[in-house]
């Protein structure tokens, strides 16, 4: 416990991130007047592995995913506006409060902090105007309690050594332990043990927000990933598709081409 808190308040240390936090915030209180009247880095994981508790799926992917990578897309490029509906939509098609609070908790790691608190202020926001208005959100259910003697290293070590289908190691963790740690006790260990959201729900938020952003030497890591943990060649180019009506076609082709990328490096 004593380095997951090191690590975040490592990660949270510098007065430049607060005052990217507090601007972006601002930003974020002015354009929800408009969104209430239109509603309505990591480092490159080792993703080349043969995959590992892989589940069979059909070529589709459900609206709860898709309606998951509008949330991260938005989020990712701080399209407040949008965000809010977006959020909005996936409430109504039954994702909890919870789920989303997790997964905007997730994308810190990809986005940095400051989208991530201005993504959860609005789904805070949201939240309230709901309430006040007579209809709640669902919240569902708070994720199963860790036991008091959880080694968040130790748990976050063999999450990312499952999904990534093997160790993950080599130059630039060699060059920057602290990041290797960082990822291992706080991602993997602290956020990755929620069990609110599946890591298929978890790949769909990050692969949407890091062709988003872009990002992609990621990108092709994560694209290996969810390879591994259940996602087939034919859902992640639905996904392309949604994206690139989303945000364009340059940055839904940044997923089909790592996918052919990381399909090719397998099959050799």
């Amino acid at each position: 416990m004593k380095n997951s808190v090191l690590a975040v308040l490592c990660l949270l240390g510098t007065m430049s991130a607060y005052s990217a936090v507090a601007a972006e915030s601002a930003s974020a209180a002015a354009s929800n007047t408009k969104a209430n009247a239109a509603l309505s880095a990591t480092p490159a994981l080792s993703s080349d592995a043969a995959p590992t508790n892989v589940a069979t799926s059909e070529v589709k992917m459900e609206q709860r995913q898709l309606l998951l990578a509008d949330v991260a897309s938005y989020t990712a490029t701080g399209d407040v506006e949008k965000l809010k509906v977006a959020l909005a939509a996936a409430i109504d098609a039954g994702v909890t409060g919870n789920e989303l609070r997790d997964g905007l908790e997730q994308l810190y790691a990809y986005c940095g902090f400051p989208r991530s608190l201005t993504a959860l202020g609005v789904l805070l926001q949201l939240v309230n105007e709901r309430n006040a208005a007579g209809n709640p959100v669902n919240m569902g259910r708070e994720a199963t309690p860790l036991p008091a003697d959880a080694n968040f290293h130790t748990m976050g070590t063999e999450v990312q050594t499952r999904i990534a289908g093997g160790p993950v190691k080599g130059p630039l963790f060699d060059f920057s332990p602290n990041i290797d740690r960082y990822l291992k006790d706080h991602l993997f260990g602290a956020i990755f043990s929620s069990d609110l959201l599946s890591d298929t729900d978890r790949e769909v938020l990050t692969v949407a927000a890091l062709a988003s952003l872009p990002a992609p030497s990621q990108l092709r890591s994560h694209i290996g990933i969810s390879l591994n943990v259940g996602w087939t060649p034919e859902q992640l180019q639905v996904l392309a598709k949604h994206l690139e009506t989303l945000l364009g076609r340059a940055a839904g082709a940044d997923v089909p081409k790592a996918l052919s990328e990381v399909v090719a490096s397998r099959a050799k």
